[in-house]
């Protein structure tokens, strides 16, 4: 739909009437007054929930986190419980993050929710989100929801809602739940809570979830082995500190390391310019920190405790940071080993990722004889995998930007498990005369060499939003025949749900969920996807380029051609 000023106008007027707080309209007025690109901003379309719900800058108007887009989505999701468990109470249950106003924003959403008869339980302060996740289970509630924008910048919040099964929302209850929002004025928001259903709640389910946590994340380690490992941890200013330090002591790790500097959350994240694992600079702290005390693991979380980032010690002793790839290859590789050596694949198992992540997680699976299942972005399609398989047991999967999930007690990425797994393998590994590092290299020259990278194009506001839409208007409607002078071979289309060989000119279909994904191979096997962010103002774009690794020593000759490639690939894409 074209955006007019009229239409944005109409949007504002409706957000001064009387149904507004004072302070709501006072910063409408003063925008109007000071900053009309701003007022523009806010008002020129409505949040949308994406890949990881729904999130944005906090502020005024339709286009911004505040109590009223989040009362609304909250008035929506109250209305189709009701009317999905009519002869039920259905119950909710609410967590936040470190983020600035998510505790007044998650009062507000337990507000609205009581208001409507249904029952909350809430979090008395910051938990991880995986352990909202496990809570919905936990307390047999209806619904989650859980107050988080992840890695993105301090200005923004988000709001993350899952269902019954412990996962985020997919469809059909996206869509329908999404359409009962939209069918709503602001002022049909019931803000006034009835209190009596509003239940606080924080140790009770903490200690089952550590519990769980170490029961699910512990595998071979000897206490031995745990003795002899050094641990540094940094919670980035985030919730994990709430539960991953009391994880790895009662899982036996003694030797733990907290950075000091970013131990107390804060939303504000005063040490790093980006919460995010998965920016090296985000851990610069904790590998200095480990540098004096001679760590042999670095691990860091991101601000709601999902995702994590780690370094660990290469074959010079020198700590060297792994991306999402290599630690899902190797988190991966030894729950398989696991399950093989304790004889306990029934032949009805599978690994999972996504479509964007590294290839080398198939070749995993044909290896161990298990099912490889791949899925879209986000981790609600790996939940919504165990759903609708439950005749299949899921050991593990994760995607490139550093999440993982370890079985299914959580139905989300959780770092809690994954970090306790993380050094599990170091200190199996290192007590067997190996490491961490060694086992990946070994994977490679077994499964060959696969180097991938990611290029973040940020487009913000309105004009961002054009150029990332033109973008894939272009790719899609003109894609490349080459790529650094090598044939593209097949295109992937999710939007269209088309695969089309370039060679023969067949098609298939795309057995997924439509996307906006656009992925090109090429004949040596590289592979090139872009993709809007579901979460951020951002085109991603995702490369993979592999091979044959047939000895080891040969690693850092093929690592650099590989690198060569990506340079090349990027420049051809102008993307570099």
């Amino acid at each position: 739909m074209q955006i007019t000023e009229a239409h944005i106008n109409l949007k504002i007027e409706e957000w001064l009437s009387p149904f507004f707080d004072e302070n709501t309209k006072r910063e409408i007025e003063r925008l109007q007054q000071n900053n009309s690109e701003n007022l523009k901003e806010s008002f020129y379309k409505d949040l949308e929930f994406g890949t990881g719900g729904m999130r944005g800058v906090m502020g005024v108007g339709t286009n911004r986190i505040n109590k009223y887009t989040l009362g609304k989505s909250t008035q929506g999701l109250s209305n189709f419980l009701l009317q999905e468990f009519p002869d039920q109470q259905p119950k909710a249950v609410i967590a936040y993050d470190c983020r600035n106003n998510s505790d007044t924003l998650a009062q507000i959403v337990a507000d609205v929710f009581s208001a409507n008869g249904i029952k909350v339980y809430l979090f008395t302060s910051l938990r991880p989100t995986p352990e909202l996740s496990f809570a919905v289970k936990e307390l047999g509630c209806h619904c989650g929801i859980v107050l988080t924008a992840s890695h993105n910048p301090p200005e923004y919040n988000g709001y993350k809602v899952y269902w019954q099964d412990g996962g985020q929302l997919v469809p059909p209850q996206d869509a329908q739940i999404i359409q009962e929002i939209n069918s709503l004025k602001y002022a049909d928001i019931k803000f006034h809570p009835n209190t009596e259903l509003i239940q606080k709640i924080d140790q009770e389910i903490d200690s089952i979830f550590i519990e769980k946590s170490v029961e699910n994340g512990s595998f071979v380690a000897t206490q031995q082995a745990k003795d002899n490992t050094t641990i540094v941890f940094t919670s980035l200013h985030g919730t994990s500190i709430t539960a991953v330090p009391e994880t790895l002591k009662k899982a036996g790790y003694k030797n733990v390391h907290i950075v000091k500097e970013q131990e107390q959350p804060d939303g504000n994240f005063p040490t790093v310019k980006s919460p995010n694992p998965e920016e090296p600079e985000a851990l610069a702290m904790a590998m200095e920190l480990a540098q004096k005390v001679n760590a042999d693991i670095v691990i860091g979380t991101d601000p709601d405790c999902d995702r994590l980032g780690i370094a660990v010690r290469n074959n010079k002793g020198e700590l060297q940071l792994l991306n999402g790839n290599q630690t899902m290859i190797v988190m991966t590789w030894f729950l398989l080993k696991h399950y093989t050596k304790t004889k306990e694949l029934q032949g009805n198992e599978f690994i999972a990722s996504t479509i964007v992540s590294t290839p080398m997680m198939k070749n995993l699976a044909e290896a161990y004889q298990v099912e490889y299942k791949e899925v879209l972005t986000g981790f609600k399609w790996i939940a919504k995998l165990i759903k609708d398989h439950p005749e299949n047991y899921f050991i593990g999967g994760g995607e490139e930007s550093f999440g993982y999930m370890v079985g299914d007690f959580v139905r989300d990425k959780d770092a809690v498990t994954s970090t306790l797994l993380a050094c599990e393998i170091v200190a199996h590994t290192k007590s067997s005369g190996s490491s961490f590092y060694n086992e990946l290299l070994a994977l490679y020259a077994t499964h060959g060499l696969y180097k991938e990278s990611l290029v973040s194009l940020v487009k913000k506001g309105i004009e961002g939003a054009k150029e990332i839409k033109q973008t894939m208007h272009e790719l899609r409607n003109n894609p490349p025949i080459t790529i650094t002078d090598e044939k593209i071979v097949l295109i992937e289309d999710y939007q269209t749900s088309i695969a089309k060989n370039t060679l023969d000119h067949t098609e298939k279909t795309i057995d997924l969920p439509k996307s906006n994904v656009l992925i090109f191979y090429t004949e040596s096997g590289c592979k090139i996807a872009a993709r809007p962010s579901g979460t951020e103002p951002k085109i991603k774009f995702y490369i993979s380029v592999q091979e044959s690794l047939n000895d080891i020593n040969d690693y850092s000759d093929i690592e650099q051609k590989l690198k060569t490639k990506i340079k090349d690939i990027k420049k051809a894409l102008r993307i570099d």
